[in-house]
């Protein structure tokens, strides 16, 4: 088969065609049992392919038909041997990567910068995640990735881990030395799971960090949705055969996933493969194109800073994504919340996301000179009205520890707990997560002691108004810790 089919979106369309008589769900029936204000928004093309695993369309869960055939196609064009789409978004692949290597006590190397899949992931299995320090960039204050040395490191200390747990590339566009961590794990016959969450697309342009599948990773995590035009919660898990069993992996995907998956969505990951296949690498360029010009603009503005190539050349920062913006505001004085704040009001402008100091924009084939310049006028306009009334007083970073982990995750989730108010629970075990969403990187997962100055980083990041995310309590006035059991007086 050619690059250029599709055979999933092309079979769905046939079969639409036709236009048989439905007595099987989904109930709308193409539209005609649905609210008509919501169908005349979405339109009848769309819901007449919103169909189910009826026996022509393929099955998900054991695809032989126009499933398997797409599926093939996306494993030609990811360089795997075989790729499995979800509808479960990258957090259902990326449980799907962790559960189809590790068991309960099985050890797995992971940086402590993961994404809150990869944690559940751990919790369901009852795994014992070996953390990874990653390096932290205390001028931005974010995190990297994880460097060639501490893998190796961890491999040593720890010769049985069932995998190690690489993001490539961080949310922010940072890649580590991928091939040669992959390298130094297959020399312990260790399989190296990829979150590439936020690199669909580095797989079909030279001067993007290498792919998981380029590298010789054996399972790769990858949103197509995110990055790559295809319908959000739509992803693949691409996977090279070797250390880890394809029908494993199947099976756990399986058990993951919903029996009425969603055609709209698979269909779109047929269409979005198609795409970048096919002229994946000239609008690829396009957009790198684009985000540089944008890059350069923002950083003639005072004030703020848009993070490029000199980023690179530690051991953690190996190569970089330039579709993703980092701008740097602190030096204006406020939060990157602030920023993001304004730039709705003012200007109508969503950015990716912001934290304490930063915002994050990205840069897509969906966009143009028009939004880059709309862009770059609201920031310029930003930084003239702080200038305009006052002095500025640069915001110090914050960077908060890692904290200990005293029980694995999932012996501290199952446990027997209390609610607890959050100025007591220092010292405690905490027996549920606590993020800022997005990122979705835990402050605190279950196992991990509580220590005053996370308490302070959570408080700072609500006072700042961001997102935090995870604990029962959503004010997150009080905390679930383990209980403590006193000696009987």
């Amino acid at each position: 088969m050619s690059q250029y089919e599709t055979p999933l979106f092309t079979g769905l369309v046939e079969h639409s065609k036709k236009n048989p008589v439905q007595f099987h769900i989904p109930g709308h029936k193409k539209g005609a049992g649905m609210d008509p204000d919501f169908k005349e928004f979405i339109g009848e093309n769309a819901l007449s392919i919103d169909l189910i695993n009826i026996g022509p369309l393929d099955d998900l869960h054991q695809p032989k038909g126009m499933i398997k055939e797409a599926q093939d196609l996306a494993a030609e064009a990811f360089g795997a041997d075989h790729t499995f789409f979800s509808v479960q978004g990258t957090s259902g692949a990326i449980m799907t990567m962790v559960m189809s290597v590790c068991g309960p006590g099985d050890k797995i190397i992971v940086p402590r910068n993961v994404h809150k899949s990869v944690m559940s992931a751990i919790v369901f299995s009852g795994a014992t995640p070996i953390f990874i320090h990653p390096d932290i960039d205390e001028d931005l204050g974010i995190s990297h990735g994880i460097t060639t040395d501490a893998v190796a490191k961890a491999l040593e200390q720890h010769p049985d881990a069932k995998g190690v747990l690489v993001i490539n590339p961080t949310y922010f566009g940072i890649s580590a030395d991928l091939k040669k961590i992959v390298e130094i794990a297959h020399s312990h016959n260790v399989p190296v799971l990829v979150d590439e969450a936020h690199g669909v697309h580095i797989h079909f342009h030279d001067d993007l960090p290498l792919s998981a599948m380029q590298a010789g990773a054996d399972l790769a995590a990858t949103s197509v949705h995110k990055l790559g035009g295809s319908m959000t919660q739509s992803s693949v898990l691409n996977m090279k055969e070797g250390l880890v069993s394809a029908k494993r992996v199947q099976t756990i995907l399986s058990m993951l996933t919903t029996t009425s998956t969603s055609y709209l969505l698979l269909a779109s990951l047929d269409v979005a493969r198609k795409r970048l296949a096919t002229e994946g690498h000239d609008l690829i360029s396009d957009t790198i194109l684009l985000a540089e010009n944008i890059r350069n603009d923002i950083n003639k503005i005072d004030g703020l800073y848009c993070v490029g190539k000199e980023i690179l050349g530690t051991k953690a920062t190996h190569d970089y994504d330039p579709t993703k913006l980092i701008i740097s505001v602190k030096e204006l004085g406020i939060s990157g919340f602030d920023a993001e704040k304004w730039l709705r009001e003012a200007y109508n402008i969503e950015v990716e996301m912001s934290d304490l100091y930063n915002i994050l924009c990205i840069i897509t084939p969906g966009d143009t000179e028009t939004e880059g310049s709309q862009l770059v006028t609201g920031l310029r306009e930003l930084a003239a009205q702080l200038k305009k009334h006052g002095d500025i007083t640069p915001v110090t970073v914050m960077l908060p520890d890692i904290p200990v982990l005293s029980m694995t995750p999932r012996d501290a989730f199952y446990a027997e707990t209390e609610v607890i108010p959050i100025d007591q629970t220092v010292g405690r075990t905490i027996a549920e997560f606590i993020m800022v969403y997005p990122p979705g990187i835990p402050i605190f997962i279950p196992g991990e002691i509580i220590t005053q100055e996370n308490i302070d980083y959570i408080k700072t990041n609500i006072d700042a108004g961001l997102p935090v995310q995870g604990p029962e309590d959503y004010d997150l006035r009080h905390l679930r810790v383990i209980k403590e059991h006193h000696a009987i007086r």
